[in-house]
């Protein structure tokens, strides 16, 4: 990003105050992995059909023996960063609260 001029001969924003004729676009680099909307729906789906992964299982299952550390080791060791595994963690910790709601409900 430009830092405007500031009217002054030196230093580091020297030069005429000047009105800006374009801003660039943001690149396309800066938006790659950003999930989409109708790409979130689409996995969303497909997961409702297919259901857990073995793996997504036996997190929950650990996540239920309130093992929480060894869950988010095991998404960890299958999905290869930390920040990945809490995400996934995380995530079926929703699917447990969802899975509660609903037999509630009936």
């Amino acid at each position: 990003m430009v830092q405007e001029r500031s009217g002054i001969v030196v230093g580091l924003n020297s030069g005429r105050k000047t009105t800006a004729l374009n801003t660039p676009k943001t690149r396309i680099s800066r938006s790659v992995g950003k999930s989409s909307r109708r790409t979130a729906f689409v996995r969303e789906i497909a997961a409702e059909v297919v259901g857990l992964a073995p793996y997504e299982r036996r997190i929950i299952e650990l996540l239920r023996n309130a093992q929480d550390k060894r869950a988010r080791k095991l998404a960890k060791k299958r999905l290869g960063t930390f920040g990945r595994g809490k995400a996934k963690v995380e995530a079926m910790q929703k699917v447990i609260a969802e899975a509660r709601r609903t037999q509630t409900a009936h």
